[in-house]
């Protein structure tokens, strides 16, 4: 198999997964009104994808040391395909988490084999590429739903879009090889606190983002609009995370690029929670979806710089990482709405984004990785 056709197969799947991401939290709202159950409950369904994540972090260096590459991204694609099935037809609640817990699941171990797939001198130039047409299919989702249900169609449907691509990858042969696992790794105490740190981070990059993909929607609808315009305008958000993945990690002066993007996703949190007119919502969205991009990126890539650890383990790790911020940070926004209101609950990424500076300015032991300052 070729270089070209394993990034061609790779950008479908995370393109895919993508489109299911970000159509989670346009249908939050379109499920609480479909199944008449409260927004709050729905909270669960980021929880289960989240369970799904932590699952494969914890069974996925197992599961490389005896299947090859091709059979993870078969499996995961049959199993996210399954998932956004159930999201689009599942009738009842039951039913809808346990497709949130697939896509999780298969999401997972589709991230899980990504940079293994991609390896080589030019890996991170083509996982930047597929990144972006992830984000860029990401759009896609609130739109599609959007119209859909303008049309009179409940919108979930649309996660539909993303099934047919996932079954025709579980399909291809992907390539036989399973990757190596370092018998020994770095210990003690300086690497327990590097590496601890690093996933930190990590959890509280994704925890921000996973609060905006999952409530947006959910937000424009309290404003006062229809699931459908909410649904059109939930777009703003991965408008924003694609352009500012185009930008990439912005550097000014000594200040690290997670406090220049998270800066500006104070802004688009103050935005969006503090007024209530639907275009100043959108605009917050926007401006907030700049500032997350590049949080992701750069805070998994100062967990993995790490040496002597093997790919699996770091893959493991950043899942995990995912899976924690995924399975907390959108149900404690939710409880929080609960004690007050979603205006007022949006504000919880801000202590959040305050917690990323300072860790990011945190010195790191014995320079065990030079480059964590670079990056974060």
């Amino acid at each position: 198999m070729t270089a070209r056709s394993e990034q061609l197969q790779i950008g479908v799947s995370l393109s895919s997964m993508g489109y299911l991401l970000a159509g989670l939290g346009a249908c939050v709202a379109i499920l609480a009104r479909d199944l008449n159950e409260p927004t709050g409950r729905l909270a669960l369904l980021s929880s289960a994808f989240a369970v799904g994540l932590v699952i494969i972090a914890a069974v996925g260096p197992a599961l490389l040391r005896s299947w090859s590459i091709g059979v993870v991204l078969r499996v995961g694609s049959l199993i996210c395909a399954a998932g956004g099935a159930l999201l689009a037809l599942a009738p009842v609640y039951a039913g809808v988490v346990v497709g949130g817990l697939c896509v999780g699941l298969g999401g997972a171990l589709l991230v899980l084999v990504a940079p293994l797939m991609l390896h080589g001198p030019t890996a991170a130039a083509r996982l930047s590429r597929v990144n972006a047409v992830a984000s860029a299919a990401g759009i896609l989702a609130p739109l599609t739903i959007g119209l859909i249900d303008a049309l009179g169609i409940t919108g979930r449907v649309a996660m539909l879009v993303a099934v047919p691509p996932l079954l025709i990858l579980a399909t291809v042969k992907g390539p036989d090889v399973v990757p190596p696992v370092l018998s020994e790794a770095p210990t003690g105490h300086a690497v327990g606190w590097t590496v601890g740190l690093g996933w930190l981070r990590v959890v509280l990059a994704v925890g921000v983002e996973f609060c905006f993909v999952v409530w947006a929607v959910a937000r424009l609808v309290d404003s006062g609009l229809t699931l459908a315009v909410a649904a059109l305008l939930g777009s703003s958000f991965p408008i924003g995370m694609a352009v500012g993945r185009a930008i990439g990690p912005v550097h000014w002066r000594s200040l690290p690029p997670v406090v220049i993007g998270g800066t500006l996703a104070i802004i688009g949190t103050l935005l969006v929670s503090l007024l209530n007119a639907p275009a100043l919502i959108a605009l917050g969205l926007v401006i907030a979806g700049i500032g997350v991009a590049p949080l992701y990126p750069v805070t998994l890539a100062a967990l993995v710089a790490l040496p002597g650890l093997s790919p699996t383990r770091l893959a493991a790790l950043g899942a995990l990482a995912s899976g924690t911020a995924i399975l907390i940070t959108p149900a404690a926004l939710a409880a929080l709405a609960r004690l007050v209101n979603l205006r007022l609950a949006y504000l919880i990424t801000i202590p959040l984004l305050l917690a990323l500076f300072t860790l990011s300015r945190t010195s790191n032991p014995e320079n065990l990785r030079p480059r964590l300052k670079r990056l974060v």
